[in-house]
């Protein structure tokens, strides 16, 4: 569990975390430099879970080295799928992250949504469900590492 006090809010008890692939994770089918570190560590204290549609076929291989969690849901629907998935565990207790338009709905339904600006850029509708915008992954992971930076930006 990874727990975040910040000024102005209730306490936020965080037991998963929950991540998009394409454009989050990886750029071009390939695992974004820096990413692996920062989630073997985050795994000590949270369920970490890959929601993806698995566009290129290779989620699996790619995310392997990663040692989380991969669900893969089905091509249609899939905003409300992540949205479905989160809920099933318990929004108030998970973080996600992402960048697409089927990212929006996880984004908003989770107690802390975090979206990230990279190559692929992210879409206008998922950013506005966003707690905190990141420009890359690595600095959204590393908000959760250093949860003080998330204090400055989210105290009331």
């Amino acid at each position: 569990m990874l727990e975040l006090k910040i000024p102005g809010l209730d306490k936020i008890q965080l037991h998963h975390l929950l991540l998009d692939c394409n454009g989050t994770l990886t750029c071009d089918t390939q695992l974004i430099a820096g990413v692996k570190p920062r989630i073997r560590t985050l795994a000590r204290d949270l369920e970490i879970t890959v929601l993806t549609a698995d566009t290129h076929g290779n989620a699996r291989t790619t995310l392997e080295p990663l040692g989380c969690a991969l669900h893969v849901i089905r091509p249609q629907e899939q905003a409300e799928a992540k949205r479905a998935y989160i809920a099933k565990l318990g929004a108030e207790h998970c973080v996600a992250i992402g960048n697409g338009f089927n990212d929006n709905l996880m984004l908003r339904e989770a107690r802390l949504g975090i979206a990230v600006i990279q190559a692929e850029g992210a879409a206008t509708s998922t950013l506005q469900h966003a707690d905190v915008v990141c420009t890359d992954i690595c600095a959204a992971l590393d908000l959760l590492l250093k949860p003080q930076r998330l204090q400055a930006t989210l105290r009331r």
